[in-house]
């Protein structure tokens, strides 16, 4: 079941035809909305921006953000001309927040098609928006962010810019990539437990691609959301550093990292997921730098597991408690690859 959160699009919202346990009406601060439904479980939200109080501060909607699963929210937008600003939207979909629109019938269509990084990323307008969450009848919406028709404007990707690859063919900047293969390998809190680690040493910053979980470490100034489209100004900007760290997430461009560490959760049930997608898996993957991260297995385990995978295994990472500095496996880790 869902619930709705409205303000000045009450009759908007109450005139859909959707099954609704629990409903608020007025303006609420953030902290309200998120002490209501922290502890009460929803289908779908469907709030009315206007129902946040000061909702044009988008210091309020990153809290909200940071607090609320925004994957289960539908925001229903104010009409306003800022929202369809491109930099506003941008600035929502940095946040996390990808299912959004300013028209009733975007909401139906969000609940059975829900938005994910890939269905917004390449939006230039709200208009764009509304024509993939609102399709006519009949027509199936193209995914969103697909190929434009031949006679459309289109920006060419950026290439890595020559500072980037002079740095890091003189030895003065490692790119180093994080890759989960197995669902929830852990890079992102490995990346951070690096970065902790190295940054009182070295010029060390973080960078993850396509999604927003680094705001969770209240770092900042080390750690770095960006996007597929802006990735490679992120690393321009931080060319001065000894290393970066990258969690590449879907992000495919391999050829920005000095190396790649792919991560495997070598549990029973993690290494039958990842099989069970295409057991060709493990021919990609040799060669390759394979870490084995929340691990459990013993060295003998570990040997049996590069038996049986044929794979070699260039280090094994167990199960670490990120809220400790000076931790003995992350030093080692980091020895191992030369930092």
């Amino acid at each position: 079941m869902n619930v709705m959160v409205y303000n000045k699009y009450k009759e908007v919202l109450q005139g859909l035809n959707i099954e609704v346990m629990k409903s608020l009406e007025g303006v609420y601060n953030v902290d309200e909305i998120i002490d209501t439904f922290t502890n009460f479980y929803y289908d779908k939200m469907i709030l009315d921006i206007t129902a946040i109080r000061d909702y044009q501060n988008i210091d309020n909607l990153q809290k909200l953000a940071m607090n609320i699963n925004m994957e289960n929210v539908i925001l229903l937008l104010d009409d306003t001309p800022e929202s369809d600003n491109k930099e506003y939207l941008a600035k929502l979909t940095g946040l996390g927040i990808y299912n959004f629109t300013k028209k009733p019938e975007g909401i139906n269509y969000l609940l059975v098609h829900p938005h994910t990084y890939k269905d917004v990323v390449n939006l230039n307008s709200l208009s764009d928006l509304e024509m993939a969450a609102a399709p006519a009848a009949g027509v199936v919406a193209p995914p969103m962010g697909g190929t434009a028709p031949a006679s459309a404007t289109q920006t060419a990707a950026p290439t890595v810019s020559t500072p980037v690859q002079q740095a890091a063919n003189n030895g003065k900047l490692r790119i180093i990539g994080f890759k989960n293969v197995t669902q929830h390998a852990g890079a992102t809190t490995l990346i951070y437990m690096l970065t902790k680690a190295l940054k009182d040493r070295k010029n060390v910053a973080a960078i993850e691609i396509n999604k927003v979980d680094f705001l969770y470490f209240n770092d900042p100034v080390h750690m770095i959301s960006s996007t597929s489209q802006d990735v490679l100004k992120e690393i321009m900007h931080k060319n001065d550093c000894n290393v970066i760290f990258l969690d590449l997430n879907d992000y495919d461009d391999l050829d920005i990292c000095s190396e790649v560490y792919y991560l495997i959760e070598p549990s029973t049930i993690m290494i039958n997921k990842m099989l069970k997608k295409g057991r060709n898996i493990l021919d990609t993957l040799k060669g390759k730098n394979v870490v084995l991260n929340k691990c459990v297995l013993n060295s003998e385990d570990v040997a049996q597991f590069e038996y049986e995978t044929k794979l070699k295994v260039t280090f094994a990472i167990p199960a670490l408690d990120d809220r400790q500095n000076n931790i003995e496996p992350i030093n080692k880790f980091l020895s191992k690859i030369n930092l």
